[in-house]
């Protein structure tokens, strides 16, 4: 007996894409019935094995193979090649509703959808009452899901796949849906299947969430398995070659007036050296390079951190430090030095921007024109964004 929830043995799935239709019997003839397509391969070889208990991340840029992976474990598609192998009763959150019918009402298709997912009458009267009180639309279960909004339409689906009470919970983008609230139950609904001991794959763009569920995690690259590891291997390594092709394509976006630009940006560290490595606790230098082609009366320089995530996490500037360049014309030098850089390990972009003292009108704005890799470090938190280098200290007790 092998102790894998799920094996993915040498899976390989192809699809085709069509370049064009036979319009009409005489174009079918004249193509021997037969339209012109290319093969397109979704998985190439994929192999790996999820233990029980286990939540595991599949990561990976749009087009990867994320999605059609999951398909297959959970039975939707078939492998071209290879195989899966699943031990316990799966329950698939993928395309949530997707079983509803839009002229039922929401009792009528909760009904409907627990019965496709297995679930008997007598299973889903005692379970209803949850189902509907987890969705949170009480006052309008007896009306057509038609007229729901994409909300409650999301909940209700993710309410009645976890009572179904899987042994292994697929997950495809789920936790980027829905309001705020209703994000955080999910989150609580999927801790507390880990608790449980359940088996959890989770296919998620959010590397926060990601990280902070998942046991182990698998990158894939167009349709291939790259590697598969602890989250913080897996996803700085994927951040890294994001990043890396994001530099060679240019993909920075900048815009401004232009009377004064930024020219060139440089990392240093503490002694103004470059920076090979960051870690948490490091002393760090933003050293800006600037031309002003006219005098520019008080610009505002700004630096601001987002997690790649989009969480803005810092926005240090020279009017919140009450640094006030009165008058700056042709090349000059600004240095931002933050002591000591308590991030934790994780990846971030950075903007640099120059507005005028208004703050509202900018001269020269560089969005995301640099990622920096943070590794563990001085103090040694690996959870959150940003340390508040707390010390633990104990008080006593039997």
């Amino acid at each position: 007996m092998s102790d894998a929830a799920i094996e993915v043995d040498a899976v390989t799935k192809r699809f085709r894409l069509y370049h064009e239709r036979n319009q009409s019997l005489k174009a079918a003839v004249l193509r021997g019935g037969r339209a012109r397509y290319d093969e397109f391969f979704a998985l190439r070889d994929v192999s790996f094995d999820v233990p029980h208990g286990v939540t595991f991340g599949l990561i990976g840029e749009n087009g990867s193979g994320k999605s059609t992976l999951l398909k297959c474990i959970a039975k939707i598609l078939h492998p071209d090649e290879g195989e899966v192998r699943t031990s316990g009763k799966i329950s698939a959150l993928l395309e949530l509703g997707a079983g509803f019918h839009p002229e039922l009402t929401g009792r009528e298709n909760v009904y409907l959808n627990g019965a496709i997912l297995g679930l008997s009458k007598r299973q889903l009267d005692a379970r209803f009452d949850d189902i509907v009180g987890f969705a949170g639309i009480e006052q309008f279960i007896d009306s057509p899901v038609k007229n729901y909004s994409s909300g409650m339409y999301v909940r209700l689906g993710f309410s009645v796949a976890i009572n179904v009470d899987p042994e292994i919970l697929l997950i495809d983008e789920v936790l980027a849906v829905g309001d705020a609230e209703f994000q955080q139950r999910c989150t609580d609904k999927i801790i507390e299947f880990k608790r449980e001991g359940r088996t959890i794959v989770i296919v998620s763009h959010s590397m926060e969430s990601v990280r902070n569920l998942c046991d182990q995690v698998a990158l894939l690259e167009q349709g291939k398995l790259v590697t598969v590891g602890t989250p913080v291997e897996v996803i700085d390594e994927y951040l890294v070659d994001v990043f890396s092709d994001r530099q060679a394509a240019g993909d920075s976006a900048r815009w401004g007036s232009g009377e004064i630009r930024i020219e060139h940006i440089e990392l240093l560290d503490g002694d103004g050296k470059p920076v090979e490595h960051l870690h948490t606790g490091d002393p760090l230098i933003f050293r800006l390079h600037y031309r002003a082609r006219e005098h520019v009366r008080r610009p505002l320089f700004g630096v601001a951190i987002h997690s790649v995530d989009g969480v803005y996490v810092a926005g240090p500037n020279t009017r919140d430090a009450g640094l006030f360049l009165d008058d700056v014309y042709g090349e000059g030098v600004l240095d931002l030095r933050i002591e000591r850089l308590m991030l934790v390990p994780g990846s971030y972009d950075v903007t640099i921007a120059i507005h005028d003292d208004t703050g509202t009108h900018p001269f020269d704005f560089r969005n995301k024109v640099l990622r920096i890799d943070v590794e563990l470090g001085t103090p040694r938190e690996s959870f959150g964004i940003v340390s508040l280098d707390g010390r633990w200290i104990p008080q006593g007790g039997e």
